[in-house]
């Protein structure tokens, strides 16, 4: 079978690779044809391509899988959608995006025109199939994100220091400035401690985040985008992970630091509390609290105990979203 497989699929141009570039790579090695649209770094040139791939690969392809977002790249969703209804192709949403329900509130028309003809919406989180669901879609299903759990090396922690690590696109809905704030409270409790900032800049945040750390005194290791496996090498120099998003879905990265073993605390926002339970595997606090976040961390640093047993129980948590056990889930859409 074959597959067309639209997203941003950027890596290259030094952005963080996304599910494209990770799902599209399990599909093949499942036995799938993949083509791909599209990595053009123009927003108008990437959407003309893959509207043409549509076309070109029309009568090649089984499906189209499209990967849907909520804010500028919802609109390469929808034109592309409407051409495989043209051209009677199916189409299968993969609904990425943490603010969708406002789309969906917002746009209802092009959200019926789009979700509405998919031949499946595929849901990576609770949260969004149950939105989708209470705007009256009845073809939604629920398949998490995935990882590859034998690639994450668990580390048991003996003693937590306050090293923070934050990883993410800089993005204004992902809220960075959070991060330098949080740290700035606890140095005043721990004067040692640290922040390290990993992602590529999406929307000019990075140079705020910068900006606003140099103003306020507060030193901050900036790394870029860094591959990987450079990722995780630097995980384990660090001892406490923190998500600061102001919308959100199950992101990958957050999978990740409950893989390596690093506690994670964050803020407890759209697909977030689908993923992370409060005080379960997890500490959760309110969209943009940073004193809450900042005791949630302190928290962790006077009770060792509690650290480890929300370590375990995401490692454990994680699990169950292995590749080896998700992709039976996209073999039964795909069948």
């Amino acid at each position: 079978m074959k597959l067309l497989y639209l997203g941003n699929r950027l890596s290259k141009h030094g952005f963080n690779k996304t599910t494209i570039e990770t799902l599209g790579l399990h599909l093949e090695q499942e036995g799938f044809g993949v083509y791909y649209a599209s990595n053009k770094k123009s927003f108008l040139f990437r959407m003309l391509d893959m509207m043409w791939s549509v076309v070109l690969y029309r009568k090649q392809v089984s499906y189209i899988l499209i990967d849907t977002y909520s804010t500028k790249a919802f609109w390469y969703a929808f034109f592309c959608s409407q051409l495989a209804r043209l051209l009677n192709i199916k189409y299968i949403p993969i609904l990425h995006g943490g603010d969708l329900p406002n789309r969906l509130k917002n746009n209802p028309k092009s959200c019926r025109m789009v979700f509405g003809n998919a031949y499946q919406n595929v849901a990576p989180s609770g949260y969004l199939k149950q939105a989708f669901e209470s705007a009256e879609f009845t073809n939604v299903i629920h398949i998490p994100n995935s990882i590859e759990i034998d690639k994450y090396e668990f580390k048991t922690r003996a003693e937590l220091t306050p090293k923070l690590l934050w990883v993410r696109a800089f993005a204004s809905i992902y809220n960075p400035e959070m991060a330098v704030k949080v740290l700035q409270q606890l140095q005043e409790k721990y004067p040692s401690a640290t922040l390290t900032m990993v992602g590529p800049d999406k929307d000019g945040s990075l140079q705020t985040t910068k900006a606003f750390a140099e103003s306020v005194e507060v030193a901050v290791n900036f790394t870029g985008q860094l591959a990987k496996e450079d990722w995780w090498q630097l995980a384990s120099e660090h001892d406490i992970f923190i998500n600061t998003t102001h919308f959100d879905n199950t992101p990958i990265s957050v999978m990740e630091a409950m893989a390596l073993g690093l506690p994670v605390v964050s803020t407890n926002v759209g697909g977030i509390p689908y993923l992370l339970a409060d005080k379960e595997n997890a500490l959760l606090v309110s969209d943009n609290d940073v004193s809450k976040m900042t005791d949630a961390i302190c928290s962790l640093l006077e009770d060792q105990q509690k650290a480890s047993d929300l370590t375990l129980n995401a490692r454990h948590f994680i699990e169950q979203m292995d590749w080896n056990v998700v992709k039976e889930e996209w073999k039964r859409v795909l069948s």
